[in-house]
């Protein structure tokens, strides 16, 4: 026990402390009934992230097809067994509480995606066209509950970890280029809500009590939070409820209001130095597979981020993409911490010199 407690990276775990002291802060100010269910992620989360930490990376290439089986499944059970909440299909109701399966599947997808790109060395063009199965056709069931924000970021991991398994630059233009070509088609597939979302961003004021409520209100709550905020407990936006989804999609407006700009900019700067070390350790992985994994997971959360913080700001449309380790909610706790576990057994066998040269 001594020896794997020494292989723990400690500045990634006072990172995380301190993202989930954030999350508690904000839940106990703005949604103080929801705080006894958050403690109990986190701690659930961090078990988790015990556990994974002592399984060994490699044991899940093994069973790549099985996994790539098991959350396409877990996907289409949610169409039969799932309960319509703001729209959506995306959740399944257990033991009282609401199971997210598309958060689940975010780590499933990288292990499964990471053996597959190892194992298939140089990457040509048909091999990339065979690879996009493993994104499309999940991608695509998460897309028809309707959930675009989860369904952009599985794509986001996969894009990242086929650059990073060194795609040439000829086929990730011509494949950029056809992903191009296919957005009007997509937009085809989308709900009218979710079309108008894009319109509401455009100009949120078409329609300010409706498609536009959430950014406007959203981007009162940070400006109003001015320099240091007006305190905790004290967010006229959020406890006079005028900010939505306060203690998830836009827990960082809630944060903003209270804990101000100054507040609002030490917890970006957490988030980037957690970011970074992240990234650091990718490159310590002891061969190619630990690599596109930890890239997986640095994909992963990095675009969370960047989006959920965004469309708080007002300068990306409205999605259900919740704030990792901060925003309240099980299944992403859950899907974060198992990410990370498997981020730390990478570190935990990294090369002690040098680390993974990537060519």
């Amino acid at each position: 026990m001594n020896r794997f407690v020494f292989k723990l990276d400690w500045l990634l775990v006072f990172l995380i402390f301190i993202l989930a002291s954030f999350s508690l802060l904000a839940i106990a100010s703005v949604s103080p009934d929801n705080l006894k269910d958050q403690i109990i992620f986190l701690l659930l989360g961090f078990l988790l992230l015990l556990i994974f930490s002592k399984i060994d990376y490699h044991f899940y290439g093994r069973f790549r097809w099985l996994l790539f089986a098991f959350s396409t499944i877990l996907i289409l059970v949610t169409f039969f067994l799932g309960v319509a909440k703001r729209g959506s299909v995306r959740w399944i109701d257990l033991f009282g509480f609401s199971f997210q399966p598309s958060e689940v599947l975010k780590p499933l997808i990288i292990v499964y995606f990471a053996s597959f790109l190892d194992k298939a060395g140089a990457l040509s063009s048909k091999k990339i066209l065979f690879a996009s199965l493993f994104v499309l056709l999940p991608g695509f069931f998460i897309f028809l509950q309707p959930d675009l924000g989860t369904s952009l970021i599985v794509f986001s991991i996969w894009l990242a970890m086929v650059f990073s398994a060194g795609i040439s630059w000829p086929l990730l233009t011509a494949f950029l280029a056809s992903f191009v070509l296919f957005v009007p088609l997509g937009w085809q597939f989308l709900k009218n809500y979710q079309k108008t979302r894009i319109f509401s961003f455009l100009n949120p004021q078409i329609d300010p009590l409706g498609s536009g409520y959430n950014l406007i209100q959203a981007v009162i709550a940070v400006g109003s939070g001015k320099l240091f905020g007006r305190g905790l407990g004290r967010g006229t936006q959020s406890h006079l409820r005028f900010l939505p989804e306060k203690h998830t999609d836009f827990i960082f407006a809630s944060l903003a209001e209270e804990i101000g700009f100054a507040g609002s900019a030490f917890l970006v700067t957490v988030i980037f130095v957690f970011l970074i070390r992240i990234l650091k350790l990718c490159f310590q992985s002891k061969d190619r597979l630990g690599y596109l994994m930890g890239i997986g997971i640095f994909s992963m959360l990095a675009v969370q981020f960047l989006v959920n913080i965004s469309m708080n700001l007002g300068i990306a449309p409205i999605t259900g993409i919740t704030l990792p380790l901060i925003s309240y909610g099980g299944s992403s706790i859950i899907a974060v911490f198992i990410s990370l576990g498997i981020l730390f057994n990478i570190f935990s066998q990294r090369r002690k010199t040098g680390g993974l040269e990537i060519r």
